[in-house]
């Protein structure tokens, strides 16, 4: 089962790598569509970098589940943890750049990015892959990813005006009018 895991856990990095990938255009490609805005970037900010990861996860998640996660009773706890982390590292590692060297070029963005999908699923591989892991907060923890999506739904459409949510290019927030 382990070399099972392994490799779901290799190709859904490399589908959140893809399809973090198109999502970052994809509202652009449809010239804005209203029902592309929550799932893709309407905008260059930090908050909208960090949709482009959890999507792809989920939706990856979601098919692992049917695959293999039955047989994990703490499938969405890793699951959990795993995004948690990705998405944590992203804004960490964006603002740590930009804390020591100012402005970063995009290349070193879509690093982080890449960087940050990377260690979230090897996190998960490794937790996958542990003999012991408690099984306590599965479905919590299931059900605080949907509050994670809910807040990105949401959030696309009524954005804080805090410097997470705005644009660095534009210096606007959320969807472009």
């Amino acid at each position: 089962m382990k070399k099972t895991v392994n490799l779901w856990q290799f190709v859904g990095f490399a589908f959140t790598s893809l399809a973090g990938t198109l999502l970052h255009f994809l509202y652009d490609w449809t010239n804005g569509s209203i029902l592309t805005a929550p799932f893709s970037a309407v905008n260059e900010s930090t908050w909208e970098h960090m949709k482009l990861l959890f999507f792809p996860m989920l939706v990856f998640s979601i098919i692992e589940w049917f695959i293999f996660g039955k047989e994990y009773c703490n499938f969405w706890r890793v699951k959990l943890k795993g995004i948690l982390l990705g998405l944590t590292l992203i804004p960490v590692l964006f603002y740590t750049y930009n804390g020591i060297f100012g402005k970063s070029p995009d290349w070193i963005n879509i690093t982080i990015f890449f960087v940050s999908a990377a260690f979230a699923f090897l996190y998960e591989t490794r937790k996958f892959n542990q003999e012991t892991s408690s099984c306590k907060f599965n479905k919590a923890s299931f059900v605080f990813i949907c509050l994670i999506a809910s807040a990105f739904i949401i959030l696309t459409f009524f954005q804080p005006k805090i410097p997470f949510f705005q644009d660095p290019v534009t210096s606007l927030y959320g969807i472009p009018k």
